[in-house]
Order: C-alpha cells, then sequence, then structure tokens
C-alpha cells in the first residue's frame, strides 16, 4: 500500500510539473494528493464506477477517465497547496497520472 503511494505520488509529481496549468507546492504536498486522491477513490470511486458501468462499457472504458478527473478536481478542492486550472487541464491531468502510475506499476 505504501509502495502504491509513494508511485502514485510521484506521478502525481511529474504531471504537476510537466503541466503549466498545474500548480503543486512540493514533493511532500504530492505525497499528501496521492494519500487524499486514494482515500476518496477508496470511498466513493467504486460508487462511481458502479454507476457509470453503461457508460464505460459504451466508451470501452475511457470514461474511467473522466471518473478520475472528478476524483481530482475533489482533491484539489481539498489542498489548498495543489490547485488545477481548468477542467481540459484536469482530464489531461487525470489521463497522464494514470498512464505514469500504470506504467510505473509495470515496470517496478
Amino acid at each position: 500500500m505504501i509502495w502504491n503511494l509513494l508511485i502514485l505520488s510521484v506521478a502525481v509529481f511529474v504531471v504537476a510539473n510537466f503541466l503549466p496549468g498545474i500548480r503543486i507546492k512540493g514533493p511532500g504536498t504530492a505525497v499528501v494528493v496521492a494519500v487524499v486522491y486514494s482515500i476518496i477513490n477508496f470511498l466513493v470511486g467504486w460508487l462511481l464506477v458502479f454507476l457509470s458501468i453503461p457508460l464505460v462499457i459504451v466508451t470501452f472504458g475511457l470514461f474511467m477517465f473522466v471518473i478520475n478527473a472528478f476524483l481530482l478536481w475533489i482533491t484539489d478542492q481539498l489542498i489548498d497547496d495543489f490547485k488545477i486550472n481548468s477542467l481540459g487541464t484536469t482530464l489531461v491531468a487525470a489521463f497522464l497520472i494514470t498512464v505514469i502510475d500504470s506504467g510505473l506499476h509495470w515496470l517496478f
């Protein structure tokens, strides 16, 4: 579990430094973002996925990025040192965080 949070923290930190529309205070904030995002995903993510099964099926799983973007937006609202400027940036960030997180999990 700690390993997963560290990988997610790295993904958040990389994306925050890559995308100009995201502001993050530092690596510690990336860890906080990963923890809060994981908690929100655990508490609400499964329900959102369950309620949107038809959309996930119709879009061949691409709607999961919308769910991840929504969870990332909630995380943005809860953490003062983490800000995302727009909806488009949130969608791109959710996509990139998911891809980097998956890639790092596969690599390690």
